[in-house]
């Protein structure tokens, strides 16, 4: 059933949907966060843990106890009003306490501020699914994703819902659950784990919902921005999204941000959704409020993210229990490595899409590691790459607060034809500011981003000595990187499956960027042009478009055209072109080509994705999402 209304004037912060919208059936306020990423005390202005001189000067934002304070000054606000508090992911990973407790002091303060659902962000399976599990161990609140499905003997289990409905006021809410169709690029998720595709899933929730009778939907989801305004809030009766993973600024008086909050977005159905994002790492509280008339279409939406800045005093219990948990860690983050001259930058927005003094120090302190073992070429994905370093003493916690998933360095050969597509890779997704962008040392390179992914490196050279040559793609090279990427994470399945001689030889990566600095210290950081854009050719009609709509490029048609590619095509095909669905009690057999998943075979075979296992338990459960080109499958009756 689709739902229609007759809307008026949309201005930046409140969409009054008629004359009538004052007298709204029903209203809920809903507060929420995303990308907390660990950040269990205050930041500073670079996202790295606050000293006790910025808190002196009120320089600090987020952390938990600061965070809570700002729940609960809100709930008190809303007292006796519909309140619904939700995280869209990621809360994992980026300090030392998920270093140290692996998402124990996560789960404990999100208790602590009685979030009601939580959605699975990427960064959840960071440690494979071990480490969500003992999260849901711990977690008092429901965690939601459609497209998280988990097979028989995973440790999750059943625990992952697709959904939940929660009364508040006498009505049902809806939450639906779903986290980035790439995560088993992104993460770790191990082979009893699948990522199935996010609008199928997600559509197929919210007809389940709507089938109890709720008419109140949410998608919380951790897809970002761009994907969730061109997809996700396009679904059949979804009526609000909640959403994570690109930490977008939403804001309607911030310069800075993304788009306005909440951005509106037309549904097919003939109704408005509102979108809304709060950035990330605890400096932003959203606080959205929703009106709904009887038939549960949203008739009002207006909001903005609170700051979390020094006007908050942190919640005083808290403090003393972080406190607490960070003396095991204190004599580690304390230690000063050495100085830095100046800032490095390592802000997500600079390294995801150009050169970056954080990239450069990374890379080359990866090169001069691995120069021992004949390597010519360092590369590390500008993703894990997580916070700048202020100019002054530099702390190993500091290190590790860039560097926070205890990657490890690997090593191994790979020709130059390989290298170029390597990073074609890297620069696939760079309107989305994905993390896969390459910064690199022993080499530099250009591109041009208007033309299509695939095809938009322009030239690469590689240090001969004291000068530059052109790369040969004849040729094998020496690269270091770490070992995530080696094993083909962010999308680099080349270095897996093409590199040789591949060795993950064991410094972590934090350790060998803290030697180096040190070693230097005082280290002066800089860019050197290894890294450029070039200028896109007038005459060419750009898939972006021009220069003017690059704000509002990631958020709708870029990722529309990027994110889904590797997604929905695997989706969506078999069901558009491969033959009707498997009779019934007619087993047969398929032979795996590219790009097959369980999913879409099971979609193919079957009609039904959900299917999937079925193929899986005959076939000795192979890995849902890499399976073997050429490998014969049995497909069991339907």
């Amino acid at each position: 059933m689709t739902k229609s209304f007759q809307f008026g004037l949309l201005t930046a912060s409140v969409l009054a949907l008629s004359s009538s919208a004052a007298f709204a059936d029903y209203q809920l306020n809903i507060l929420h966060i995303n990308d907390f990423h660990s950040r269990i005390e205050a930041i500073n202005k670079f996202d790295s843990t606050c000293s006790a001189e910025e808190e002196s000067k009120k320089e600090c934002f987020g952390g938990a106890a600061r965070l809570k304070t700002a729940i609960d000054q809100r709930r008190a606000a809303l007292s006796g009003q519909n309140v619904l508090l939700l995280s869209a992911g990621d809360n994992f990973q980026g300090s030392l306490f998920y270093t140290t407790y692996k998402g124990a002091v996560e789960a404990e303060v999100l208790n602590d501020m009685k979030f009601d659902v939580m959605a699975v962000g990427n960064h959840e399976f960071d440690d494979g699914e071990d480490g969500l599990a003992a999260f849901l161990d711990k977690a008092k609140f429901p965690v939601v994703s459609a497209n998280v499905l988990a097979a028989d003997g995973a440790k999750i289990g059943d625990r992952v819902k697709p959904s939940v409905v929660l009364e508040i006021g006498g009505q049902k809410i809806g939450i639906v659950g779903a986290v980035t169709n790439d995560t088993e690029d992104l993460a770790s998720p191990g082979p009893k784990i699948m990522i199935a595709d996010d609008v199928q899933t997600i559509t197929a929730a919210v007809a389940d919902l709507k089938k109890q009778g709720v008419n109140k939907i949410i998608a919380l989801t951790h897809i970002g921005y761009g994907r969730e305004v061109s997809e996700i809030a396009k679904i059949p009766d979804v009526d609000v999204v909640v959403g994570g993973h690109s930490h977008s600024l939403l804001s309607n008086t911030d310069a800075k941000a993304e788009g306005p909050y909440p951005t509106m977005v037309d549904n097919p159905g003939g109704y408005k959704v509102p979108v809304v994002q709060a950035a990330s790492y605890s400096k932003y509280l959203g606080d959205l409020v929703i009106n709904f008339d009887d038939n549960g279409v949203v008739t009002g939406a207006k909001g903005d993210p609170i700051l979390i800045d020094s006007s908050f005093t942190p919640d005083p219990t808290l403090t003393t229990r972080i406190a607490e948990l960070a003396k095991p860690i204190e004599e580690l983050r304390k230690k000063v490595i050495g100085s830095s001259e100046g800032p490095i930058e390592g802000d997500r927005t600079v390294c995801r899409v150009k050169e970056c003094s954080m990239g450069n120090l990374v890379a080359d302190a990866m090169l001069e590691r691995g120069k021992s073992q004949g390597m010519q070429i360092a590369i590390q994905n500008g993703g894990g790459l997580r916070a700048s370093i202020d100019a002054g003493e530099v702390t190993q916690g500091e290190v590790i607060t860039v560097l926070p998933f205890q990657n490890t360095l690997a090593t191994f050969q790979l020709s130059g034809a390989d290298i170029r597509k390597a990073l074609e890779n890297g620069l696939g997704k760079i309107e989305e500011g994905a993390g896969r962008f390459p910064q690199v040392s022993g080499m530099k390179y250009s591109f041009d981003k208007s033309k299509p992914p695939g095809s938009r490196v322009v030239s690469v050279d590689v240090k001969d000595g004291d000068a530059f040559v052109p790369l040969d793609d004849a040729k094998t090279y020496g690269v270091v990187t770490n070992n995530y990427m080696r094993s083909g994470g962010d999308g680099y399945s080349i270095f897996a499956t093409a590199g040789k001689n591949a060795y993950d030889f064991g410094p972590d990566l934090a350790d060998v960027t803290a030697e180096f600095l040190a070693a230097r210290s005082p280290y002066k950081p800089y860019t050197d042009g290894r890294v450029t854009e070039v200028a896109s050719s007038a005459a060419a009609p750009a898939p972006t478009a021009s220069g003017t709509a690059a704000p509002a490029a990631p958020a709708a048609p870029a990722t529309s055209e990027a994110t889904p590619a590797p997604a929905a095509p695997a989706a969506t095909a078999p069901s558009t072109e491969a033959p009707a669905a498997l009779a019934p009690n007619t087993p047969t057999t398929h032979v795996i080509a590219s790009g097959d998943t369980l999913w879409d075979l099971a979609k193919q075979f079957y009609g039904d994705g959900t299917l999937w296992k079925k193929i899986s338990d005959a076939n000795d459960k192979p890995t849902p999402r890499r399976l073997t080109v050429g490998r014969e499958l049995e497909i069991p009756s339907k």
